[in-house]
């Protein structure tokens, strides 16, 4: 049994892997991933906004956000930039934390079956006056936390697709 595989296999079932395609050119894309004033308009879910964001672009730097659910509960994360290859790829890790950016557990936002850290990777290719961004979240297992989390991000990308559109 080739054991590379297996953990290929592993990597796929445990991430929410999500491609689409963005009628923006690349370098607009990756500016909406990587400046706080344009993330604020447009990273959250459908009925949450981003009241704050701050990113220390470079290896090793830092990403802090928070989005507020319409009941005003906030929700706090922050990541360590891995790789930033402008304008094609993004790689940062993601932890809940508190409002001061100390790292917390999961169940203090009420999510149990959850990492302490995930690896967000997002991927910009472009395609003409289009771009394909690919964002890939592991390790996730599967469950309703994942489910809840896929829809999150694909509702974070309708409403870049739309931000983009009215701007």
């Amino acid at each position: 049994m080739d054991l590379t595989q297996i953990n290929l296999t592993e990597q796929v079932e445990d991430a929410i892997q999500i491609k689409r395609e963005i009628d923006a050119p690349r370098d607009v894309v990756f500016k909406c991933w990587t400046e706080p004033e344009r993330i604020i308009k447009w990273f959250s879910p459908r009925g949450f906004t981003t009241p704050y964001c701050t990113i220390d672009l470079r290896n090793g730097g830092i990403f802090r956000i928070c989005m507020r659910s319409a009941d005003g509960k906030n929700y706090w994360s922050k990541g360590i930039f891995r790789e930033i290859l402008t304008p094609h790829r993004i790689i940062r890790t993601d932890v809940f934390s508190d409002e001061q950016g100390h790292t917390v557990s999961p169940e203090k936002y009420g999510i149990i079956n959850w990492p302490q850290e995930t690896i967000i990777t997002v991927n910009f290719v472009e395609r003409a006056e289009r771009t394909e961004v690919t964002v890939n979240h592991t390790p996730i297992r599967a469950g309703k936390e994942r489910d809840m989390c896929e829809q999150g991000w694909n509702e974070c990308l309708d409403k870049l697709s739309d931000y983009l559109t009215q701007n």
